[in-house]
């Protein structure tokens, strides 16, 4: 016998809506004032009738169909009874019995595992719709706990899966799909860090024979772990807490079905309270709400769904050139897949602009280069582009540069009017002022300088000032070769091609 984990998830996604779920209140986030976005409804005033956010009913309806779910012709909303500060009303509107999402299923890459888990299908029970609670405010100095009502009411569509998880690594490589998924269909922003999604794991171990198959009908009861709010903590809590179950399978012990809470300094799990079920939660139909009518939104929604990230990346990877890595990190950023496809789109006319046959198209001229420039594309906007804005605290939509002047840019790396060092600092005037790239290459003497009859003197002149280092690399110090090229590319401020410059001075050497 032995033991493999069994985990599904149930993931809150905040709506990016501009009103709250059953009332007219902006739905703002943590950094504005606390109680400075409420009324009557979401703060559970006696006689308040709550109206449906049809723009939350849509995101959620459009987030399901990406899912891969069946949305039903018609749906309602439920009461959910249970007491705490931070449920103004003492009841929470959501959806039971007829959810809005059912019966999807969600494919999945898990880069690092092995066949046959390398790619992974997810089974969605439901996702449905339902309202914020409040927040806590837990003051040490005072003892005393402060309410928050700006998230009350605020438009979340809970997304539950079926238990076809078996390790942390799949876990966090399902959310990371899921959260380009909601992304690109423009259902959330999806940060776990700000709140926007946060996820509830259920972990269990279940035994099984030699032939993988379980040795007993049903599963054991179930570990739930609350408010994980990253990737890494979900999968930090799942490693723990399966290695806690373990422990007491070991010794002769059954887990009892809980809530556990997560510690991210100690790294471990901690009870909370015995798990709820169903019935503690007295579900009875929404009487101030009459039943959602789905099959038009359903219908308009179908054909609003946008290309999705899987398809994005085989397609990016085939049409581009780009290698299935670099298409990842493109598609998981928002903005970046556009920004390098137009990008890509924009080389083109530069290629054909500098290729002196009239009968060659740009099309046909980046198509023959376009896996380096792909290369190029991924590597400096990835890396380079990224890290400056980063700096300054800016995303891509921010970025004070067009992807024309982009494509130019890169056109002249891969042309050599420019090494790399330079193209760095060009770069970062590119961000700055928004300008031409080559107005700003000539403007601060950043070209690559192309006349090897200077290189050859510059060459010649420094090995004439400096007979001991030209001694000892004769004498077999080769190394030093890289201390001659160093001199040069100071004296030059840069513009000195490094490989020729090595090439020149072991000519001159003799070496």
């Amino acid at each position: 016998m032995r033991l493999i984990p069994i985990i599904g998830l149930e993931i809150h996604v905040r709506l990016k809506t501009k009103s709250k779920m059953f009332c007219g209140c902006a739905n703002v986030d943590d950094s504005e004032a606390p109680n400075t976005s409420i009324c009557h409804v979401c703060t559970g005033q006696p006689g308040a009738l709550p109206a449906v956010n049809m723009e939350a009913l849509r995101l959620g309806v459009r987030a399901g169909l990406a899912l891969g779910c069946r949305i039903p012709d018609e749906a309602h909303f439920d009461r959910k009874n249970y007491f705490y500060p931070d449920l103004p009303k003492g009841y929470q509107i959501s959806q039971f019995d007829h959810p809005i999402c059912i019966e999807g299923h969600f494919d999945v890459e898990v880069p690092g595992n092995v066949p046959p888990r390398d790619r992974i299908r997810v089974g969605i029970t439901r996702a449905h719709l339902e309202e914020d609670a409040a927040k806590n405010i837990h003051d040490g100095a005072t003892n005393a706990t402060l309410v928050d009502f700006n998230r009350a009411g605020q438009p979340l569509l809970e997304i539950v899966t079926e238990p076809d998880i078996r390790t942390p690594s799949e876990a966090r490589a399902f959310l990371q799909e899921l959260q380009a998924v909601l992304r690109a269909v423009g259902a959330s922003d999806a940060d776990m860090e700000k709140g926007f999604m946060r996820c509830d794991a259920n972990i269990s171990l279940l035994e099984v024979g030699e032939d993988n198959k379980p040795l007993k009908a049903g599963l054991n009861p179930k570990i739930e772990i609350k408010n994980l709010n990253s990737f890494r903590s979900v999968e930090r809590a799942l490693t723990y807490e399966i290695e806690r179950q373990l422990e007491v399978y070991n010794s002769g012990g059954l887990p009892e079905g809980a809530t556990r809470g997560f510690d991210e300094n100690k790294n471990v799990t901690f009870e909370q309270r015995l798990k709820e079920t169903f019935a503690d939660y007295r579900y009875f139909p929404e009487p101030d709400l009459r039943p959602l009518d789905l099959i038009a939104i359903r219908e308009e929604e179908k054909v609003r769904l946008p290309e999705l990230p899987a398809m994005r990346r085989v397609r990016i990877v085939e049409e581009w050139g780009f290698a299935p890595e670099d298409a990842r990190v493109l598609v998981a950023t928002e903005g970046w897949a556009d920004f390098a496809e137009a990008t890509l789109s924009e080389v083109g006319g530069w290629l054909e602009s500098t290729d002196k046959r009239n009968d060659v198209s740009g099309g046909e001229l980046l198509a023959a280069h376009k896996t380096k420039y792909a290369k190029l594309v991924s590597g400096w906007l990835a890396s380079k582009l990224a890290g400056i804005l980063a700096a300054q605290g800016k995303t891509i939509a921010h970025a004070n540069i067009t992807q024309e002047n982009f494509a130019e840019f890169l056109h002249m790396i891969e042309t050599g009017k420019i090494n790399s060092a330079n193209a760095m600092k060009l770069l970062q005037f590119m961000v700055d002022t928004g300008a031409d790239p080559s107005q700003i290459m000539e403007e601060h003497n950043l070209g690559q300088m192309n006349d090897p009859a200077a290189l050859t003197k510059l060459v010649s002149e420094l090995i004439a000032q400096n007979p001991d280092q030209v001694a000892q690399i004769k004498a077999g110090k080769v190394a030093l070769v890289k201390w001659f090229v160093g001199v040069i590319m100071k004296s030059t401020e840069g513009r000195t091609n490094p490989e020729a410059a090595e090439q020149e001075i072991k000519k001159q050497i003799g070496v």
